[in-house]
């Protein structure tokens, strides 16, 4: 049995097609990953940490963006768009075209059943590589949980997992507490 080699681009050449594609992709590594499309409720918390956070970060130097917004590892070249990130001033852009930023403070994954375990492995040490990145904050969709990473000053990373709506999320990158309840606002579970 043989197998065909997988063509790999480079990142140069992902970048010219993803900026002209009508379709988000991401790359790790000279291979191109289509990204699939959410649910209602995947949907639903982006728009609640959005909303959330854009008001925490108001007038603080960090913003908060979409996941329309590339994330640009050069240790792992790897092109990523996280559902939520937050940078702060002065943001570093990989180029001119100021849509790819290498600083991200903060990122917020929604995984789904097929991602999961990519965003808790991969995704996270691919994030973990960037000098700028403090706090990776995990959302299920189908039920209330959070996983919370916050890096500390030694370099380690300390978890906290929350799973009552009445928990409290202490995000570095705002110095505020907020209510997990919050990123749960008109999200439906099945049964």
């Amino acid at each position: 049995m043989s197998s065909q080699p997988i063509p790999r681009i480079t990142p140069e050449e992902y970048l010219r097609r993803e900026r002209v594609a009508e379709f988000r992709s991401e790359f790790i590594d000279g291979q191109v990953f289509a990204m699939a499309g959410g649910t209602m409720n995947h949907a639903r918390i982006i728009g609640n940490a959005l909303g959330n956070l854009r008001e925490l970060l108001r007038g603080t130097g960090c913003e908060v963006f979409s996941g329309e917004l590339r994330v640009w590892s050069e240790t792992h070249r790897i092109y990523t768009y996280p559902d939520v990130v937050a940078a702060c001033r002065p943001y570093q852009f990989q180029d001119a075209t100021r849509d790819t930023i290498t600083d991200a403070a903060l990122v917020i994954e929604v995984p789904s059943r097929s991602t999961a375990n990519y965003d808790r492995g991969e995704k996270f040490r691919f994030y973990r590589s960037l000098p700028s990145f403090s706090e990776y904050l995990l959302l299920a969709q189908d039920t209330i949980r959070a996983e919370h990473h916050v890096r500390q000053p030694d370099g380690g990373w300390l978890f906290h997992e929350r799973t009552s709506p009445d928990d409290g999320i202490d995000l570095k990158v705002t110095g505020c507490r907020i209510p997990l309840s919050s990123f749960y606002e008109s999200v439906e579970f099945e049964g």
